[in-house]
């Protein structure tokens, strides 16, 4: 099972993720590196991990109401010639004009991007196949938010839908990588809590997919209890930053946890 860090960005800086309520969140403070500055944060990540890739949630753009979404593409740059070169960007796509937007910025860079397309983010989601039309199916990642297991959308008939059916509706778009993440658990310290979904999502949708969960994660057991669940791999940030993952670990959980 990969692990993937995660890296909030806000302002320039990166920051501490807390259950979602991002009016909380603040400059990191990391026993990796000194400071909060996304290309330091980076280094530290790719020197003590040895990691390649990163998620990255650009909270300023999924904030942003409209279309012309502020990419931050200096700190994205940063961040990639730090040595996670290739990047999973979260960056409020939730239209087909705001997909070609974020597209067309991260392109004048050269940035290796993976696009995320978050449930929260997602207008209309009939235009689903639409945006990853224009950031190719490939390239294309979709994020299924919740909220304390509910779904956190735009989309009036998915409120009060189960996961499951939201998904089933995502991978017959085409997109082929699902992320299961539930903004509640975010750097809380409680483990995982969408474990039974990612069980669901396994046994009811296939092996056809990749299934990356995450939100939590305090250590080798929660990341054990992913994989388990039938999790390709895990998002993480706060287990990192506070040393409770070391390399070792890393490489044991990519080998796959038994």
């Amino acid at each position: 099972m990969r692990v993937i860090p995660v890296i909030d960005l806000l302002a320039g800086q990166v920051v501490r993720g807390i259950a979602g309520e991002r009016d909380l969140y603040r400059p990191i403070v990391s026993r990796l590196t000194a400071g909060s500055h996304p290309g330091k944060i980076a280094q530290a990540f790719v020197e003590h991990f040895g990691f390649g890739a990163a998620y990255l949630a650009d909270l300023d753009a999924i904030q942003y109401p409209g279309d012309d979404k502020p990419c931050f593409l200096d700190a994205y740059e940063q961040i990639a010639r730090a040595g996670l070169s290739r990047l999973w960007l979260d960056a409020g796509i939730g239209t087909p004009a705001a997909a070609r937007h974020v597209r067309s910025a991260v392109e004048t860079r050269g940035l290796d991007v993976h696009f995320v397309v978050g449930l929260e983010s997602l207008a209309p989601d009939r235009e689903l196949v639409s945006i990853a039309a224009e950031l190719s199916r490939e390239r294309t990642i979709f994020s299924l938010d919740l909220r304390a297991g509910l779904p956190l959308t735009q989309v009036p008939r998915w409120c009060a839908a189960d996961p499951v059916e939201i998904a089933y509706s995502v991978l017959a778009s085409g997109i082929s990588r699902l992320i299961v993440l539930d903004l509640a658990d975010v750097g809380m310290q409680g483990g995982t809590g969408t474990l039974e979904l990612c069980r669901r999502l396994r046994a009811e949708l296939g092996s056809g997919f990749e299934l990356i969960g995450g939100g939590g994660v305090r250590g080798n057991d929660d990341l054990r209890s992913l994989a388990q669940a039938g999790c390709d791999a895990a998002l993480v940030a706060s287990a990192l930053h506070d040393e409770r993952l070391t390399a070792a670990d890393i490489t044991a959980a990519e080998r796959s946890i038994e």
